[in-house]
Formats: C-alpha cells, sequence, structure tokens
C-alpha cells in the first residue's frame, strides 16, 4: 500500500514529550483514514526516548536511532530521505504548531508548490503562547542574519512545521551538505501563517545557536564558490 503522508519527527532527549506527541499525531492522522507513518528519528539520545518511542507509537512508527548527537539537520535530512509517503512533514517532538495546521500546508502544495513552510512571522499567523523575551528576540535575530546570508525571501526559517513533497524532499535533501541546514533549491517555497504555541519545556543552548549560525556561514561560502549544482528550473522560488 502507497502512504500519502509520511511525518518525520526529530528527537533528542525527549522522553517527557514524545509519547503525548504521537498520540496527538496517531488521533488526528487515523481520523482522516489515509495510509501514513510516523518517522521518529532519535538523534543519540541519552534518555529513553527509544523505548518512549517503540512504546507509545505502535505499528505505525518507524523508529530510526543514531549512536550519537548530529544536529536536528541531520536527522531531519535522514528522516526524510527514509521516508516512503508522497507529502512528508517535519514536525518538532513538541509539536508547538498543532498538527491541524498541516491542513493549510496541504493547501499550498494542492496549488503545485513543492514546499510549504509554516511560519510564525507573516499575515495572518497566530501566536497563543509566545516565548520568552530573550529567545523570541535571538529567534529574530537568527531569522534576519539567515535572510541576509542565504534565505532573503523566508521571514521564518526556524518554525519546526514544514511539507514537502516526495520529489522535493529527495530532491532537496540529497542535495544537502550541511548536516546543521538542509538547503532548499529548485522547488516553489510557499511560506504559510501558522498557529504557534511555545512549550516552555523547548530549550535552545547557546552552543546550538553558534552552531546554527556558523552553518549558515558555510552555506554562504559554498554558494559563492559555485559548490551547488543548480537544478533545471533554476533555483528555489518563494511565493
Amino acid at each position: 500500500m502507497s502512504l500519502a503522508l509520511s511525518v518525520v519527527v526529530p528527537a533528542y532527549n525527549e522522553e517527557a514529550r514524545l509519547p503525548r506527541t504521537l498520540r496527538r499525531l496517531r488521533e488526528y492522522l487515523d481520523a482522516r483514514g489515509e495510509p501514513y507513518e510516523i518517522v521518529v528519528v532519535d538523534d543519540g539520545s541519552t534518555d529513553g526516548t527509544a523505548e518512549a518511542a517503540r512504546a507509545a507509537g505502535g505499528p505505525v512508527v518507524r523508529l530510526l536511532a543514531g549512536e550519537r548527537n548530529r544536529g536536528k539537520g541531520h536527522a531531519v535530512r535522514r528522516g526524510m530521505l527514509a521516508a516512503a509517503g508522497a507529502r512528508r512533514l517535519m514536525c518538532d517532538a513538541d509539536l508547538s504548531t498543532p498538527i491541524e495546521e498541516l491542513e493549510r500546508l496541504e493547501a499550498r502544495l494542492a496549488e503545485g508548490c513543492g514546499v510549504a513552510i509554516g511560519s510564525r512571522a507573516v499575515s495572518g499567523a497566530r501566536l497563543e503562547v509566545r516565548q520568552g523575551l530573550w529567545r523570541e528576540n535571538a529567534g529574530r535575530a537568527f531569522n534576519l542574519l539567515a535572510r541576509l546570508v542565504a534565505l532573503p525571501d523566508l521571514h521564518d526559517t526556524q518554525c519546526g512545521f514544514k511539507l514537502f513533497t516526495a520529489e522535493a524532499a529527495e530532491a532537496g535533501f540529497a542535495r544537502a551538505c550541511l548536516d546543521g541546514l538542509a538547503r532548499r533549491a529548485g522547488q516553489r517555497i510557499a511560506e504559510v501563517p501558522v498557529v504557534w504555541r511555545n512549550d516552555a519545556a523547548s530549550r535552545v543552548s547557546l552552543a546550538k545557536g553558534l552552531s546554527a549560525f556558523l552553518d549558515l556561514l558555510r552555506l554562504r561560502w559554498r554558494a559563492l564558490r559555485g559548490s551547488y549544482e543548480r537544478l533545471e528550473s533554476g533555483g528555489a522560488r518563494r511565493e
């Protein structure tokens, strides 16, 4: 049976939150009646993340375990390339964007886009539970840097809710040269306003923020050197 949807969940030390997220995903996706899978990518967790995924997931859940922590970008890329769905959703383990927002992203793929990116920074987005002031300002600063260095047309690169066609996922992630940042190329990209609820338990360390910034600089350097092959369509287009 062909799968309509794969949901890729990168997870690092998420044994506390993952069971709740998997139950909510299954409830929603079961009600839709389409064949689906959930791919949990354990990024070298040191807690019981893998056991929690096995216990809470059921037969629709596949677990990909990593021996060491290699970063969220690597986990997402691994999950996307291992997925079998005609559409492939990446969502964070805290499910800060409710799974019901999937319908908004699917509508843009139905219009011909290859990628639909959930955004907290475009008109129509609704932040029901905000981050603390420091984290919110840090996120804005990173998004500004991302636009200046690599992604000028996207307002929110950090929202963990992104939908790809199988073709876009396989083409884009197979070309990714950085573990920390998957470069989108050659696809129509839609930035879609979504609901977002901050989880107070979510943490972004200074070290991870610095690593993400260094990834942006490496990405820009590769682009300037011509290291990325352009696709036939001539690059990514935002809509």
